[in-house]
């Protein structure tokens, strides 16, 4: 990789970096017609698109009891494995729920209380790789907040992974289908004659799944469209370049199209990664998705005259991924809003949170930090605000009630206040 300065960047390489897609435009058009035939057509289609898109003949689409015999035919090191992320995930996610409350308000007894979805969808991509990982970051949440019925869709195989079918099940999803693709969210949508229809879809996946996941908004409710994998990662010299480097070269092993970035205040350091890289890639199985990844237009090592000028481009960027391998790192993350998940040190990898960490690694990309955060309990609740009011505490409101319906020409509003104390 060149080691480019961020001083010399032009408006191109800046929109390139900073003005990320996932693609979802170039194929909305041929997932909206795979969205609608699976509406009407409902298992025939899903099984036509089956074969048409994973070369696959699905005989049975519900393929709950094939998970469960995965997970109990799984050699004990692996599910053990499961179980220890999967519990690691429960725990951090189970501090997340929030309590029902009231509270007094100058007499007014004003209160929020949560309540689960009833029926959540999560998408366990397939592809190029196995997720069993994905499986575990969108079942546990929705389980720990309480909903009812949680449904997986993965990608139909010959031999499906039976380690993602594993994890779904130690995850604790109650039903799995043997769906892919546009046509997995459009079947978690609006139903077929197998799948049951759900209030939300969520969980990561290509192209074709966040622009079906755009299509189906507004049905149901989704989590957010999310596209390739992203890091940036802000070292100083005290840095170890190798091990920038080994967080660069596993986030890029996750999709050609992925975005990788460091971004030092340090020239030296700058190049010591840049020649830490390109030795990191060689003999790796992935070795062609990582150059193509690192060769994207979103990705490099790039120096900054000062490591505030770091800062401000990692808050442009707004990064799925922000990991912070320098002497002062806390004072650095106080300085910037915008980033999916932040690891700090020396000893947080990313694929600590990947993986067992226990933080989720469904998380906002192309910028979508600077509006949102990631996969949480809070995805799969609802809130409802209660409030009593007393005759007292409703007639110190009278004056400004009645004042505001009537400036609003709802006079009827007003009334309804009026005939509590007027009769």
């Amino acid at each position: 990789m060149n080691v480019r300065s961020v001083a010399d960047l032009g408006p191109d390489e800046r929109a390139a970096l900073f003005d990320r897609d996932a693609g979802v435009e170039a194929v909305r058009s041929d997932v909206r017609e795979v969205v609608d035939r699976v509406r009407t057509e409902g298992d025939v289609a899903v099984r036509e698109f089956s074969r048409e898109f994973d070369d696959v003949e699905v005989a049975n689409i519900d393929v709950t009891d094939r998970a469960e015999r995965a997970y109990d035919e799984l050699d004990d090191e692996l599910r053990e494995t499961i179980e220890t992320a999967a519990a690691n995930v429960r725990e951090f996610h189970e501090a997340q729920l929030p309590e029902d409350w009231r509270g007094e308000f100058g007499g007014r007894e004003l209160g929020r209380r949560f309540r689960p979805l009833e029926r959540v969808g999560v998408y366990a991509p397939g592809g190029t790789a196995a997720y069993p990982s994905s499986a575990i970051m969108g079942v546990v949440p929705a389980k720990v907040a309480g909903v009812e019925e949680v449904a997986v869709a993965t990608p139909p195989a010959e031999e499906m992974n039976p380690v993602t079918l594993a994890a779904i099940h130690a995850a604790g999803a109650d039903t799995v289908y043997s769906i892919g693709g546009a046509q997995a969210v459009g079947a978690l949508a609006y139903g077929t004659e197998t799948v049951h229809r759900v209030q939300k879809v969520v969980g990561p996946g290509n192209r074709w799944v966040t622009a079906a996941k755009a299509e189906v908004r507004g049905d149901v409710d989704i989590d957010f469209l999310a596209g390739p994998s992203e890091l940036l990662l802000l070292a100083d010299d005290t840095a170890d370049p190798e091990y920038v480097a080994a967080d660069l070269v596993a986030q890029a092993e996750h999709d050609g199209n992925a975005s990788v970035v460091a971004v030092t205040d340090n020239e030296a350091t700058a190049e010591a990664v840049a020649e830490a890289v390109e030795a990191a890639v060689d003999g790796r199985e992935r070795a062609d998705t990582i150059r193509e990844a690192l060769d994207n237009d979103a990705s490099g090592v790039f120096h900054a005259r000062s490591m505030s000028e770091a800062v401000l481009f990692a808050e442009e960027y707004a990064a799925e991924h922000l990991s912070i391998q320098a002497e002062d790192d806390e004072a650095l993350l106080s300085r910037i809003d915008s980033a999916g998940s932040a690891f700090l040190g020396p000893y947080t990898p990313v694929a600590a949170g990947d993986y067992a960490s226990g933080t989720n690694h469904v998380l906002p990309t192309n910028g979508g930090a600077k509006r949102h955060g990631g996969l949480s309990v809070d995805t799969f609740l609802r809130s409802t605000t209660v409030q009593r009011l007393s005759e007292e505490s409703l007639g110190d409101l009278r004056d400004t009630i009645e004042t505001l319906a009537e400036a609003e020409g709802l006079e009827a509003h007003a009334e309804s206040v009026r005939t509590r104390f007027d009769g």
